[in-house]
């Protein structure tokens, strides 16, 4: 990906009259790409042969330079399907359980959807039976009353393949719709037979959207079973694989085994002798170079997914005080330090050991407060929160620093701001907003004009239940300005699930996480950017954790991460969606009923310890947010301009979701969708993207202002919305001919909260008001049907509603999902 910076675009906006003008037509269509069938289907037929071909010609070679692989007995092949570019593939058709036939995952490039299957050596033939059922047979939908059902029934014919295909649909006029698969030679005789019994409504093809999503299908190569956000290696780079197998919890050893037995045979050089087991997945680590994992084709038929395996941090916590020094020297001696300008992450929490060698250089002493001066600047805490927040927050994970050799640039620095009174002391909970803001506005009189990510891992309880409270509305004020006229940006963790929850037999990963952990006040503001843990770890090495896996899968939900789906329904329709994102915060280990952390599973971090011991593991939401806070600064260190709400909308609107969060919500249901967004917000954050365009990837930016809202006589009323003329490249676009596009949206704003709780159960009491985006809809709405659709005020006659266009865009989220809170973001591919 090319580092192009994002587009300004200015001037774009016209402002145009503004009435509600009520909901608008939507609609969704699975397009399929034309084909010439009968051509298409020889095709289709002809590549599985020939994959099917192939996959025996590579076993012949590899049993005849190993001798013990002829009694192995073949499992089957790994296929690829991809589809055309611009179009999905009919994915649910890909996938027949009952037959061992297995969909192993689905990726994306360059507009091609691609689909890995696991095919069993004998279940082969099934797929080239759905190709010549879509060859030969034609699909006849007849429309019938429902008196003659017995005697269309009875046209079934099994010896001439005419077979009646249920169920029997009771239409709304008392009629039935019936479906008949007929040899397509016969479809004409099969009408005649009908006659006047029924009349035909529409034919189609067996299996026509499977077949005709299928661009093209082919043995497996080892690249297309990378999932890793780095790029592929060299072919004979020597590395440690993080490799997913096909397999269960149940079958674990055996797959572990079977593996290690055949990787030896053909000469990977080294298997861990250790794996973790999932529902559906068996993870192992092998060292090998990529050629090697390909040599075997019935190696890569054990393969479900390839990463790069990640350094563990238990490797640096295990060091001697001494060594772990020489490690940090090491890293300090690779420093370059920021510019005078450079952007910060603003943590408030129990202070923060500044002597630290890895934090001296990011935090000044000048930067350093504490809201009442008698409690020392210093982290007063015994576990060194804000100490271990301070490392996430300057590094991210300092095995990533520890692990390279080059230059370690830092783009933004460090404030602290001591908002927990050393103990017995404690604020009491009214305070707790003052004592936030109070803490903020010492930093922002140190430095006025420096861009500030303000980082808060520190929560109350969750009873308001996404209802404001006294400091979520603080923290509204705070973000919006009302106090200085200075928007702000800040991040709040979601919280963690209570420790003596978490131990309680009757936790259950995940079940308990959306159903009675819910999002701690005041991350339920609207205007802070709120963050959930997410985890890539499930490594485990420790000797000392042997017969202990993983709770979490990787891409899956920390499992002490609290979500917003225990709100309840009324506190959800309009308020916010969190969390907003998710970041890396760690796995914890489980045997049996028992859980614990575990280093392997975490992130390093920092502590200043009697011992001189300077690393430590951290997990959980607050490192988290730290990451989160910190990526923002890195934004600003790119650009400085940037408006506070505009940082949080880049970070929004870089998220994606994992493979896993997708399928522990799957589906395109607007439902489903809207449990993910209360799960995992947008998903996590992508730096790359959120810091750069490309050639083919270009991101626009807009910063303006409007005025919702105008009085006339006594009454308030809604006074405009902007068009704006986005400079598409229209040419370019029209080159493109049948390549699939993505568009995503996303609109960042702040409102400003009521100033008492009346009215707080209903969002427009709360808000100070919501805005909205819309585009128009292709084909052909001109931009008069458009005003009309989006405004009353544009009507022709006021009391009757103009036609609108349907909505053709298959929109991920929705019009009536993507309009929570005060961030809204949407996208769509076609």
């Amino acid at each position: 990906m090319s580092d192009l910076p994002h587009l300004r675009i200015e001037g774009t906006e016209t402002a145009s009259s503004y009435v509600y003008a009520g909901p608008t037509p939507q609609g969704v269509v699975f397009n399929l790409p034309p084909r010439n069938k009968p051509v298409h289907a020889r095709k289709l037929k002809g590549e599985l042969a020939g994959a099917g071909a192939e996959a025996e010609r590579r076993r012949a070679e590899k049993a005849a330079a190993h001798p013990e692989l002829v009694e192995r007995q073949p499992e089957g092949v790994v296929l690829t399907f991809r589809s055309d570019p611009g179009h999905e593939l009919k994915l649910e058709g890909l996938e027949r359980r009952r037959s061992g036939i297995e969909l192993l995952g689905v990726t994306e490039t360059d507009g091609i959807q691609v689909a890995r299957v696991f095919v069993p050596t004998d279940k082969l033939i099934e797929f080239l039976r759905l190709v010549d059922r879509y060859a030969v047979s034609v699909v006849l939908t007849l429309t019938a009353p429902a008196a003659n059902e017995a005697a269309l029934k009875a046209l079934e014919d099994p010896k001439a393949d005419i077979r009646f295909r249920g169920p029997v649909y009771r239409l709304k006029d008392g009629s039935i719709k019936v479906k008949f698969v007929v040899p397509e030679v016969e479809a004409t005789n099969f009408q005649n037979r009908v006659g006047g019994l029924a009349t035909l409504f529409g034919t189609s093809r067996q299996n026509d959207k499977l077949i005709e999503s299928i661009g093209s299908v082919r043995l497996a190569l080892i690249e297309d079973f990378w999932q890793d956000t780095l790029a592929f290696p060299p072919a004979d780079r020597e590395m440690w694989w993080e490799i997913w197998l096909r397999g269960s919890r149940a079958n674990a050893v055996d797959v572990h085994s079977r593996f290690v037995e055949l990787a030896r045979i053909v000469g990977v050089p080294r298997v861990s002798d250790r794996h973790v087991a999932f529902p559906e997945r068996v993870v192992v680590h092998a060292f090998a170079t990529a050629k090697q994992l390909s040599e075997s084709i019935d190696l890569l038929a054990m393969l479900a997914e390839l990463r790069q395996a990640k350094e563990l941090a238990s490797h640096y916590v295990e060091l001697p005080p001494r060594d772990q020094r020489q490690v940090a020297d090491d890293a300090i001696g690779r420093l370059v330090l920021p510019g005078g300008d450079a952007p910060s992450v603003c943590i408030l929490d129990s202070g923060i050991h500044q002597t630290h060698p890895l934090i001296r250089p990011g935090l000044a002493v000048a930067d350093m407060h504490a809201v009442d001066q008698a409690w020392d600047v210093s982290d007063h805490d015994p576990r060194q929160h804000g100490t271990g927040m301070a490392g996430v927050a300057l590094y991210e994970c300092l095995t990533k620093v520890f692990g390279s050799t080059g230059a370690v640039n830092l783009r933004h620095i460090l404030e602290s701001v001591k908002i927990l009174p050393p103990p017995p002391a404690v604020n009491n909970p009214p305070d707790y907003g003052r004592v936030m803001q109070d803490g903020v506005l010492k930093a922002h009189i140190q430095a006025p004009r420096r861009n500030r990510a303000i980082c808060m891992a520190v929560t109350a309880d969750d009873r308001d239940m996404g209802l404001p409270s006294l400091w979520s509305g603080a923290v509204d004020d705070l973000c919006a300005g009302v106090l200085d006229d200075a928007p702000k940006l800040m991040f709040i963790s979601a919280g963690n699930v209570d420790p003596a929850d978490f131990a309680k037999p009757q936790y259950a990963y995940h079940q308990w996480n959306i159903t009675r952990a819910a999002v701690e006040d005041p991350a339920q503001a609207w205007n802070a950017l709120t963050v959930g843990a997410m985890t890539d770890k499930v490594r485990i090495e420790d000797p000392s954790l042997n017969g202990w896996h993983p709770i979490a899968e990787a891409g899956d939900l920390c499992p002490t991460s609290r979500t917003s789906l225990p709100w309840p329904a009324e506190n959800q329709g309009g308020w916010p969606l969190k969390p907003d994102i998710v970041m890396e915060g760690g796995n914890y280990a489980e045997r049996g009923r028992d859980r614990a952390p575990a280093d392997d599973l975490s992130l390093l971090t920092t502590i200043l310890h009697p011992s001189g011991r300077l690393l430590e593991t951290t997990r959980d939401t607050s490192p988290a947010t730290a990451a989160a806070a910190r990526m923002a600064a890195v934004i600003w260190s790119r650009y400085p301009r940037l408006r506070p709400e505009t940082v949080r909308a880049l970070l929004v609107h870089s998220a994606s979701w994992t493979r896993m969060m997708r399928e522990r919500f799957s589906g395109n249901q607007k439902a489903v969708i809207q449990q993910r967004l209360r799960c995992y917000g947008y998903g996590v954050p992508n730096l790359t993207r959120a810091l750069n365009s490309a050639e083919n990837a270009v991101t626009l930016i807009y910063e303006g202002q409007l005025q919702p809202f105008c009085k006339e006589g006594s009454t308030y009323k809604t006074y405009e919305m902007h068009l704006h003329d986005i400079p598409w490249p229209s040419q370019v676009l029209e080159d493109l001919g049948a390549a699939q596009v993505a568009m995503r949206v996303t609109l960042s704003y702040f409102i400003e909260p009521s100033p008492n709780r009346i009215g707080w159960g209903t969002t427009h009491r709360y808000q100070s008001h919501g805005l909205r985006f819309d585009v128009i809809r292709p084909p052909g709405e001109t931009l008069k049907e458009f005003k009309q659709r989006m405004s009353k005020a544009e009507w022709d006659d006021p009391k009757q509603r103009p036609r609108s266009a349907k909505e053709t865009r298959n929109w991920v989220i929705g019009e009536g999902g993507r309009t929570h809170g005060s961030l809204h973001s949407d996208w769509w591919i076609g």
